[in-house]
């Protein structure tokens, strides 16, 4: 396969700027990496926040920056030492556009590190498997990365891929608040994967067929109150006490307590936000022997990558049989051109249920 020397890229050039089409190089993979035509690219929300303060600042670390960390497509070259892929190959995987512009899922090809990728299986198209690898990432670093580092502060949750985290939390209740998000619908699927039961989920009720699908045995009305809600959960639940709750929306102070309320006492919040100083006080130590965990969603880094290549072994499989299912797609037009537009909708909340997706090589 003949491949370019540059490619068409949606770029921002300043902070508080629009995104705007341009060119950039295309890059040639290291030993144990692979160039990737992608095929299919979803949007975020992170995508749209990067562009003003303060997400700039802890995000951007070049000029011009390409956003995008959702990515699908085809392998066009394999790096010297790489085994475990070939030409022609489909695989998903997560950029790293905040340290590497040749990862960015924003623009025609990537490079991507082997061992951070899934082969997609025949019976998924490159736009679902695209909805998936930041949600994805996210939810299982909040719940299962095991790193002695400092740095980790998630829940250190027994992995659902090995024996003992199949069976630990068998029969135990599960509360996921934001089940509608990708986030949500990733976590409501690792909580049946773990056993969980019920899982109880918030959401617009016109998502509830959706999360029902999913692995979630209640959809409550994320519309009514704290109260409400905890009400509902507790007649749920009956005597069993909820020990594991996630919070998939947690930029509203009043959804990070409604997790924390939820949870008996020794139970384990998880927060996809990273750190503790992201949430009021009472949230990121609420007593009563309460853990709290947190994220930064990157398979990347020096104390994540171990379970993020952990995780890429697991998702062909799940795929294929079932277990993990994509989001929802809308497809929008004009390729990477079509991605401000979207951006706008995400930032004015206007998407539910479902993963904007855009195809690059359609770019006009």
């Amino acid at each position: 396969m003949s491949i370019p020397r540059t490619q068409k890229a949606l770029l921002l050039h300043k902070v508080s700027t629009p995104y705007v089409l341009g060119e950039s190089p295309v890059y040639h993979p290291g030993p144990e990496e692979v160039l990737v035509k992608i095929m299919a690219c979803a949007l975020n929300p992170i995508d749209h926040a990067i562009v003003d303060p303060p997400y700039t600042q802890l995000f951007v670390t070049y000029w011009p920056f390409i956003a995008g960390y959702d990515g699908a497509g085809i392998v066009v070259e394999v790096g010297s030492q790489v085994r475990n892929l070939k030409e022609g190959d489909k695989v998903l995987f997560l950029g790293d556009s905040t340290y590497a512009k040749r990862s960015a899922t924003f623009q025609q090809y990537a490079v991507v590190p082997a061992d951070l990728t899934a082969t997609i299986p025949d019976n998924i198209t490159f736009e679902q498997a695209a909805t998936l690898p930041l949600a994805l990432a996210t939810d299982v670093l909040a719940l299962y990365n095991q790193s002695a580092a400092a740095e980790n502060i998630s829940l250190r949750l027994k992995p659902v891929w090995e024996p003992e985290g199949a069976t630990a939390y068998a029969g135990t209740p599960a509360f996921i608040v934001g089940g509608a998000s990708s986030l949500g619908q990733c976590a409501i699927q690792l909580a049946k994967l773990a056993g969980h039961s019920p899982i109880v989920a918030t959401a617009s009720l016109h998502n509830a067929p959706l999360l029902l699908s999913l692995g979630a045995t209640h959809v409550i009305d994320r519309r009514k109150s704290n109260e409400s809600i905890l009400a509902e959960l507790s007649a749920i639940a009956g005597e069993k006490p909820v020990k594991f709750a996630f919070v998939a929306i947690p930029h509203d102070p009043e959804l990070c307590r409604l997790g924390r309320d939820a949870l008996a006492p020794g139970g384990a919040l998880a927060i996809v936000l990273p750190s503790p100083r992201a949430v009021p006080e009472d949230v990121a130590n609420p007593g009563d022997g309460k853990r709290v965990g947190f994220v930064y969603g990157s398979p990347y880094l020096p104390y994540t990558r171990e379970v993020g290549v952990a995780m890429y072994k697991q998702i062909t499989g799940w795929l294929q049989k079932g277990l993990l299912k994509p989001n929802p797609v809308e497809v929008l037009p004009n390729g990477l051109a079509g991605i401000p537009e979207g951006l706008e909708r995400l930032k004015a909340n206007k998407i539910s249920g479902k993963k904007l997706v855009a195809l690059p090589h359609e770019t006009p």
